[in-house]
């Protein structure tokens, strides 16, 4: 899953995406409103995480333009330090999906972004399972066999995106999208490096299946 963080307060972003990111999120940062909608324009995100009270561009205005792309698909969490009733009413009324006053408990941001998430796609299981494989996204657990398994945040990221596929062939360049930021380069052998790793860890008989030219998925 792939998330956009718009915060001004440099240490508070950096907190909310290193959080994040632990949790196997994709997630790029931008501190104020004008780099948000650039990156909006450019990236597909499953949820962005949008402070109100931003420089440049306001928070709002944000808002509303992406809730005004018809092709929109991405999902909004508001952020703001104001916590009243018509606060939280006029933030919902922007368009937004969801709404979280300041200070928050982290894991309740990390709650609605993955229901967020949810959202932004097809409907899917709490819990996905194929092959003997059992993935727990709230939990953060995977399982083969019963078996629990360690894995990276990245690995995790990948393996949710080919659960999620349900055996349907997953490119490298969806990936890419999904489980990485804007920093990483395309070209980079970062992927087949994680790849290797996951396989490794989820163990023998092989479930991940490499489609020469496609992509990969779970047999």
């Amino acid at each position: 899953m792939r998330v956009l963080v718009v915060e001004d307060e440099d240490m508070l972003a950096d907190v909310i995406a290193e959080g994040l990111r632990n949790q196997g999120f994709a997630v790029d940062v931008a501190h104020d409103g004008a780099a948000a909608l650039e990156r909006g324009a450019v990236n597909d995100y499953d949820v962005a995480v949008l402070d109100r009270d931003l420089p440049v561009v306001h928070g709002d205005k944000v808002c509303r333009s992406w809730v005004a792309t018809e092709s929109r698909t991405m999902r909004i969490l508001l952020l703001t330090a104001a916590s009243g009733v018509s606060d939280r009413v006029a933030g919902l009324d922007l368009g937004a999906d969801d709404y979280l006053a300041k200070p928050f408990a982290f894991t309740e941001l990390t709650a609605r972004v993955r229901a967020l998430g949810r959202r932004s796609r097809a409907a899917a299981p709490p819990v996905l399972a194929r092959a003997g494989l059992r993935l727990d996204p709230a939990r953060h657990e995977v399982t083969r066999d019963d078996h629990p398994i360690r894995l990276s945040p990245k690995e995790f990221a990948v393996l949710e995106e080919l659960l999620l596929a349900d055996g349907a062939v997953v490119s490298a360049e969806w990936l890419l999208e999904k489980a990485w930021d804007e920093h990483t380069d395309p070209f980079t052998n970062v992927l087949r490096v994680t790849m290797t790793g996951l396989r490794r860890r989820l163990g023998q008989p092989w479930v991940i299946e490499t489609v020469p030219g496609v992509g990969y998925r779970i047999r």
